[in-house]
């Protein structure tokens, strides 16, 4: 696909990732990928009851964009843990930390392998997942148990394999929070935190982030965290002075992807608008939210009048979007692909000896 059979409006589109909130596919969501062809649609375990429910709907969600002149992201974000989309037949693998706690390389590798291959057979082509923050806190924290250790050298060790895993079975692994949610005791769901010292990050926080790209990484999640003298008035998600610190620092020029701009740590202090509009000026690659009909069409629509006014540049939109076309290209997405789901039975066994092994009940 060349970019230049894109219309403005397809363009923008492909930069949007929504979430659902049914069981079903509703009018605003046929709108969405029919009229304003969006990029991608990220489910979660409320939009489906079993297993056959979750094929049927990426079956039919596929379906409906197959017309569209680019194939959707498809996307989740399963860790294992408390972080799990999966329907009930499908039993859950351990978090992070307690895997990466028996020390076992393998059982990382074969844990994120389960993890791939159940994605894959299933229809999904991206994953918010693994997490790379470091863990200061206890496992009930917002990243707690989800981190793969206390440091950075841990996080590296274990870490990186998970990804490697991830992208071995033909899924895009989107490594997250980048620059560091293990810093703060805060949770972006609720509020915004603010963190003063950026050398602990860029000496230690940042650090598995920088090995991941160097190892390959396809995509980085940005967080709503404020960083004193480096964010200026907004979180990093909606700087444009961190996005390009990002690239420039680490000379990465894969994709960039905010986390939900439906959390209140944006959509409170900012609302839908202007936190779409900072997303998009940012240089952000792909923008995540899940709003009402009536929020997510204006935000949409206020982002196709702002580039024809100049006021967001056009080639500021095809740098995203030449990185989205070449993302979707090397993973060989697909909405005709035909998924058989995967074999139960065979995966809980391989699930059941990694939970006996780490004593996971």
């Amino acid at each position: 696909m060349d970019i230049r059979n894109l219309t403005l409006e397809e363009k923008i589109g492909q930069m949007i990732i929504v979430g659902m909130d049914s069981n079903y596919i509703t009018d605003r969501l046929k709108n969405l990928i029919s009229n304003y062809k969006i990029g991608g649609i990220i489910l979660y375990r409320k939009n489906f009851n079993t297993y056959k429910d979750l094929l049927k709907l990426i079956e039919d969600i596929k379906a409906l964009n197959n017309k569209n002149k680019l194939p959707l992201f498809i996307a989740i974000d399963q860790e294992g843990g408390r972080v799990n989309r999966m329907p009930s037949e499908i039993k859950n693998l351990p978090p992070a930390n307690v895997i990466a706690n028996t020390k076992d390389i393998e059982l990382v590798k074969e844990s994120a392998d389960i993890t791939g291959e159940i994605l894959k057979e299933t229809g999904f082509n991206i994953n918010f997942a693994p997490v790379l923050d470091i863990k200061r806190f206890d496992s009930k924290h917002a990243i707690g148990d989800r981190c793969f250790g206390e440091n950075k050298e841990d996080v590296c060790r274990y870490g990186i394999p998970t990804m490697k895993e991830i992208q071995k079975n033909k899924i895009i692994s989107v490594i997250k929070h980048f620059p560091g949610h293990g810093a703060t005791k805060k949770d972006t769901h609720y509020t915004l935190p603010v963190i003063k010292d950026i050398k602990l990050l860029e000496d230690e926080d940042m650090k598995p982030f920088e090995y991941a790209i160097s190892e390959g990484a396809d995509a980085i999640m940005i967080s709503h965290l404020k960083i004193k003298n480096l964010t200026g008035a907004y979180p990093a998600s909606l700087s444009r002075k961190f996005v390009k610190y990002l690239r420039k620092k680490y000379k990465y020029n894969n994709l960039v992807i905010t986390d939900d701009l439906k959390m209140k740590a944006v959509k409170f202090l900012y609302g839908t608008k202007i936190s779409t509009r900072k997303a998009f000026e940012a240089g952000n690659d792909i923008i995540i939210f899940r709003y009402n009909q009536k929020e997510e069409t204006d935000a949409i629509n206020n982002i196709i009048d702002l580039v024809k006014a100049g006021k967001i540049k056009e080639s500021r939109i095809n740098r995203s979007v030449n990185r989205i076309i070449k993302m979707k290209q090397k993973y060989n997405l697909s909405d005709t692909e035909k998924v058989n789901g995967i074999d139960i039975e065979n995966i809980n066994k391989r699930i059941d000896k990694i939970r006996k092994k780490v004593g996971y009940n």
